[in-house]
């Protein structure tokens, strides 16, 4: 399995402005920092909880249909998939219709179902499935939840303050707790 993006986000989940504000930073000798953090922060959030801010656009590969023909996909929430595409091991592609699978955005994590061939046997041996989709609660900062933009802020003040490497040898510190506290009924449980 493979995650690919197709089409980053247009903008941030908080703007250079009110990192700057909430920060108590007047002057522009930090910007480039700040901003750096910024896209740190959403990055992390994203990769530790599984989900995607502002829309963007990924493809999942598969190398095959799992037996249930039911597919978890890695990031939500789902807005919508865009196609699904069948590569053959002759290197010709086929894009199914739309009859042929559906998905769930309710659910968490979204999923994906397969509803009945998909597309041939002769696969290729890696990546022979592709499904394009778009993800994200919307596509302006204020549609991420506030509890997620706040966690964003305080985690951005906290490694503005704690520039220092991690030891070598020592743990890399700790989240702060009303980081994690904010994030909380964003995780997605795995069993």
């Amino acid at each position: 399995m493979a995650l690919a993006l197709t089409s980053a986000p247009a903008v941030e989940p908080v703007s250079l402005a009110e990192a700057k504000a909430h920060l108590r930073v007047d002057q522009d000798a930090e910007d480039d920092l700040i901003s750096a953090l910024i896209v740190s922060a959403r990055s992390w959030v994203e990769r530790q909880y599984g989900l995607a801010l502002i829309t963007q656009e990924w493809s999942f590969y598969l190398d095959r249909v799992p037996g249930a023909g039911a597919v978890a996909l890695p990031l939500s929430p789902l807005q919508s998939v865009e196609s699904v595409t069948i590569h053959s091991a002759n290197g010709g592609t086929n894009e199914l219709d739309q009859d042929a699978y559906a998905y769930d955005a309710l659910s968490k994590p979204a999923r994906l179902i397969f509803q009945g061939a998909n597309g041939g046997a002769s696969l290729r041996p890696l990546n022979g499935i592709e499904i394009a989709y778009r993800c994200g609660f919307g596509d302006a900062a204020d549609d991420v939840p506030g509890p997620i933009r706040q966690a964003l802020l305080l985690l951005i003040v906290h490694w503005f303050e704690r520039r220092e490497p991690v030891p070598a040898g020592g743990e890399p510190p700790e989240v702060p707790a009303m980081v994690a506290g904010l994030l909380a009924p964003y995780r997605q449980v795995r069993l």
